[in-house]
């Protein structure tokens, strides 16, 4: 009985650590650089906006994903970009984001249509 115990202790531990270090920020002192032209296309319909500047991780680094449309998941979805986040260290990404409500006026969305 210890034995599954300590067992399933480690294995709590061992996720939990997994779990926290997936969500981690990656610094980086230089930013990667930007693609030099992003050709913009049609959008696929009238609701889809422009994403112009988006970066995953990969690594120890990101890898740009921006210059696409994306459809919004609902009605009142508002796309607040994302931006570079100065830190003590170097810079992290700081993901765009889709919000709800009125709150949000004014913020993205300048890429719907045309």
């Amino acid at each position: 009985m210890k034995n599954i115990k300590k067992a399933l202790f480690i294995l709590g531990l061992a996720l939990t650590c997994g779990a926290y270090s997936s969500m981690a920020q990656i610094i980086v002192k230089i930013r990667p650089p930007r693609p030099p032209h992003i050709e913009r296309t049609a959008p696929p319909s009238p609701r889809h906006i422009w994403i112009e500047e988006d970066w995953s991780p990969r690594g120890n680094t990101y890898e740009f994903r921006g210059g696409r449309w994306e459809e919004p998941p609902h009605e009142n979805a508002t796309w607040v970009p994302g931006h570079w986040k100065q830190t003590r260290n170097g810079s992290m990404w700081v993901p765009g984001q889709w919000r709800t409500g009125h709150g949000n006026r004014g913020h993205g969305n300048q890429g719907r249509g045309h």
